[in-house]
């Protein structure tokens, strides 16, 4: 292997090393209900979701009412996902005039972007609309990876606090790990990513002549957003076909290595914040 090779995963080491204990510092503070500098863009959202949820976050579950909460949200975005591929060609924002998504293929995929897991058993350039990539897709990238979180974090109370009745309130974990880390996060990236070249606009497939003289189809659409949680979200499921090996999603080496950072930021990140929630940073660094 020649030197220059090793520049990128050397650099990648690096920033993922040098970001994972204020990360993990930040995202303690954020599921402890902790004041951040966030709160007063994140703040008002919040308050606004406990509102129309009813919800007072001071209120812990069990762990078994905390399971009972997320089983119920799970059920519900597998359906409100499924009825929106199912429906797709009735609604707005379709530049493909794609119709409805096969009801076997629709609820695999609904099943499999709610858990997470995004098996992606289609071209999303030739399959989805753009209100089902934003609406369906992307958003359940966001709530996906926000359950992942609160449930490491609930597990992690559960942990530390092994005669206490409850674990945490899991409304209010998806909320705050959305709000103030998920969503502002994929904004710089996305930011980021269109400066670089990733496409985002709300065009339908446009028609252009090859070198070779024959007609290719270039699909357009809102790829920056999604591709910029589908990384930090450690999701699957990008909007087109080949994922972030088309040059739309990821056009240099820049985009490359930090759409490889994205990914890893907070996975890694998260063991500077078990320690700190445990009350051992030490306990946050693998050693021998």
């Amino acid at each position: 292997m020649l030197v220059p090779d090793l520049v990128q995963p050397l650099a990648l080491l690096c920033a993922v090393l040098a970001l994972t204990p204020p990360l993990g510092g930040y995202i303690a503070r954020v599921m402890g209900g902790e004041r951040t500098l966030l709160d007063p863009l994140a703040g008002p959202l919040e308050r606004l979701v406990h509102r129309a949820l009813r919800l007072d976050p001071a209120r812990g579950q069990t762990w078994k009412g905390y399971a009972r909460s997320l089983l119920v949200f799970s059920l519900a975005s597998i359906a409100g996902l499924y009825l929106l591929q199912r429906v797709q060609g009735l609604l707005p924002a379709n530049p493909g005039h794609f119709g409805a998504v096969d009801p076997y293929l629709a609820l695999n995929t609904a099943v499999s972007f709610t858990t997470n897991t995004d098996w992606q058993n289609y071209a999303g350039e030739a399959t989805m609309s753009h209100l089902t990539q934003m609406a369906g897709l992307a958003t359940q990238n966001f709530v996906s990876a926000g359950v992942g979180l609160a449930v490491a974090v609930a597990l992690i109370r559960g942990l530390t606090g092994r005669r206490a009745a409850t674990i945490g309130n899991f409304w209010a974990d998806l909320t705050r790990g959305i709000l103030f880390l998920l969503l502002p996060l994929s904004i710089l990236l996305a930011v980021a990513l269109m400066g670089r070249g990733v496409i985002q606009n709300f065009d339908g497939p446009r028609q252009v002549a090859t070198v070779g003289g024959a007609s290719q189809a270039l699909p357009g659409g809102p790829v920056a957003s999604q591709e910029a949680i589908k990384e930090l979200g450690t999701n699957g499921g990008g909007p087109l076909n080949a994922n972030s090996a088309h040059p739309y999603e990821n056009p240099d080496p820049v985009t490359n290595f930090l759409e490889m950072l994205a990914l890893l930021a907070i996975p890694f990140a998260l063991t500077a914040t078990y320690g700190r929630l445990v009350g051992s940073r030490r306990q946050g660094w693998a050693r021998r």
